[in-house]
């Protein structure tokens, strides 16, 4: 994995954004915002399934007014997503939100592009600018066409509205349903700028191919080292978005949180029910802070290897596995007391990591 492209700190309340700081994983809600209620079981629901910051739309003044009592109450970060209206940044500002999505290129009146700055820098809360395919302006669209270069230049002309203002505490997302589009995009913004980057693939699709082209969109990013915090966008409930986001970073190594379980495909030779193991040790283990690699390999093809590449983990041999713990031969077990015997060694890991 390339090394991570240097950028600035950018703080969202608590979170760190930037700067080396560890990949956040952000979701939105979809519940009428102006129901602070809904909303904030949402973003319970959310911040326990790993979201580190939460985003919801304020779109007229009932929603504003629900943002204090959600802001007070919720447990991650909370983000207010304007569009259009100076007056509803504002307003979501002075009700405690920590960070704004807002392009100010899209506010009409430049004098109120400046209120919102004087109230960020008041309140130092922190602009991220959302540049999205879709909805480009027309005159890059004429020049570029719908490409990179027309992406981070509408990026840019909304950065610079804000530095114009002296404001600088910016993070920029450029997105597309298109991932090879959003890649690009996201390269050649990194090579002009050092503001800190939020990752995603704009309406992706509903788990199954969203999560796909957001695996390798972000992916693709995160190991050029791109990449300051995420969203994997999924049409419908948002719940699901969280935990695809962090088995984005876990794949890469940037998140080590959980079990990282490395099993075989299976073949003619497999002699464990490889698929019944890694089930059943998820089943056990699979919402605990485990920070190992368990290997769980059905034949003495690649399985030695792999095992004893582990921290722990089981090769299949006969009737029996393997079991290899941190590259040694601990011993052989029975079938029947396999998942039992490995959880009982990850236990032990659990209480002396050193060991």
């Amino acid at each position: 994995m390339t090394e991570r492209k240097a950028t600035r700190t950018v703080y969202v309340k608590n979170v760190a954004v930037g700067g080396g700081k560890p990949i956040s994983v952000q979701s939105m809600c979809n519940t009428d915002t102006g129901d602070w209620e809904a909303t904030l079981e949402q973003t319970r629901a959310l911040a326990e399934r790993g979201a580190d910051i939460v985003r919801v739309s304020v779109y007229d003044q009932r929603c504003v007014k629900a943002l204090r009592p959600l802001v007070d109450q919720s447990p991650v970060p909370i983000v207010a997503d304007i569009h259009f209206d100076a007056n509803l940044a504002i307003g979501a500002m002075e009700n405690g939100v920590h960070k704004l999505r807002l392009n100010p290129g899209n506010i009409e009146n430049k004098a109120d592009v400046a209120r919102v700055v004087a109230c960020a820098k008041a309140h130092h809360i922190p602009i991220r600018i959302g540049v999205n395919a879709g909805s480009l302006p027309k005159d890059l669209l004429d020049r570029f066409g719908r490409s990179p270069r027309a992406m981070v230049d509408a990026g840019l002309r909304h950065v610079r509205l804000l530095e114009r203002e002296g404001f600088e505490d910016i993070v920029v997302s450029l997105k597309a349903s298109d991932v090879p589009l959003t890649v690009a995009a996201c390269r050649l913004f990194a090579k002009q700028t050092d503001y800190p980057q939020h990752l995603g693939v704009t309406e992706a699709g509903g788990e199954g191919m969203g999560n796909i082209k957001s695996a390798i969109g972000i992916g693709s990013l995160l190991l050029d080292g791109i990449g300051d915090t995420l969203r994997v966008s999924l049409s419908g409930s948002p719940l699901p978005e969280p935990e695809a986001g962090l088995a984005i970073l876990r794949a890469l190594g940037l998140r080590r949180d959980r079990l990282n379980i490395v099993s075989c495909p299976t073949c003619g030779r497999c002699t464990l029910d490889v698929g019944a193991i890694v089930k059943e040790i998820e089943r056990r283990l699979g919402g605990e802070h485990l920070p190992f690699t368990v290997a769980v390999m059905g034949c003495v093809v690649n399985g030695p290897g792999e095992a004893r590449g582990a921290d722990i983990g089981v090769s299949g041999g006969g009737k029996e596995g393997v079991l290899f713990k941190k590259g040694r031969l601990l011993r052989r077990v029975p079938a029947a007391t396999l998942v039992d015997e490995l959880v009982e060694e990850i236990r032990k890991m659990q209480a002396n990591p050193k060991d």
